[in-house]
């Protein structure tokens, strides 16, 4: 999966020259949290909304409102953006958006096709992209079973017996635990019906750590 397919594409953006508070106008207008900066159409920094509302003036200031009003029509974009932002370009990887993310300590990047400034990516973006392929929102079963992480041909056994009962795989992942030794393969399987799948399982020497019934993931789900 590229960016390119959960991007939001012609964001909306801010001038190195315009006032913090327009700024923050236009966030609000469109509901968003942060705006590329593009001067004579390139992109020159990024702007978030954490990083205007430390310098927009608290309602507990003792500052008059001339004094408010003179240093707010001073302060830029510019003066809180974050210049030169880690950019991504359509073609990249949704895994590879997300690594920048976390290094870099930072929740969206701008994408980049050449010079042009085409979309842009958040945490919410990649937050949903993960529910989709997880197929989260999706009726069916959760399992997980845990297995040794040097052991070859597990997951062609593990998908062979549920094909073998007629069940369809969703998605499937899997997790190292943290003594590296072990990892958890999750299944998620399109129906509720898997008593004699996970009997098949755990008859082949798999262990079943996990088991949650999908139907009623937005009411509360069932686990066992």
């Amino acid at each position: 999966m590229m960016v390119k397919t959960r991007m939001t594409p012609n964001p909306v953006t801010a001038t190195p020259h315009m006032g913090v508070l327009d700024a923050l106008k236009i966030m609000q207008k469109h509901k968003v949290r942060r705006l590329p900066v593009l001067e004579k159409d390139k992109l020159v920094g990024i702007v978030v909304e954490s990083a205007l509302l430390k310098v927009a003036p608290s309602p507990a200031t003792t500052l008059s409102a001339f004094e408010i009003n003179y240093l707010l029509a001073k302060m830029t974009i510019k003066d809180v953006m974050t210049p030169n932002p880690v950019t991504v370009t359509p073609e990249t990887l949704i895994e590879e958006a997300a690594i920048l993310m976390r290094e870099n300590v930072v929740s969206g990047l701008p994408v980049l096709d050449g010079d042009k400034l085409v979309g842009i990516i958040t945490e919410t973006n990649i937050f949903d992209a993960f529910i989709d392929s997880m197929g989260l929102r999706r009726n069916g079963t959760r399992v997980a079973i845990v297995t040794d992480e040097d052991k070859a041909g597990i997951l062609a056994d593990i998908t062979r017996i549920v094909r073998d009962h007629g069940i369809s795989i969703i998605s499937l992942a899997t997790f190292h635990q943290a003594d590296e030794q072990k990892r958890s393969i999750v299944l998620r399987l399109d129906t509720t019906e898997v008593d004699s799948v996970l009997e098949a399982l755990e008859a082949a020497g798999y262990t079943i750590a996990h088991v949650a019934y999908m139907a009623s993931w937005t009411e509360g789900n069932n686990n066992r």
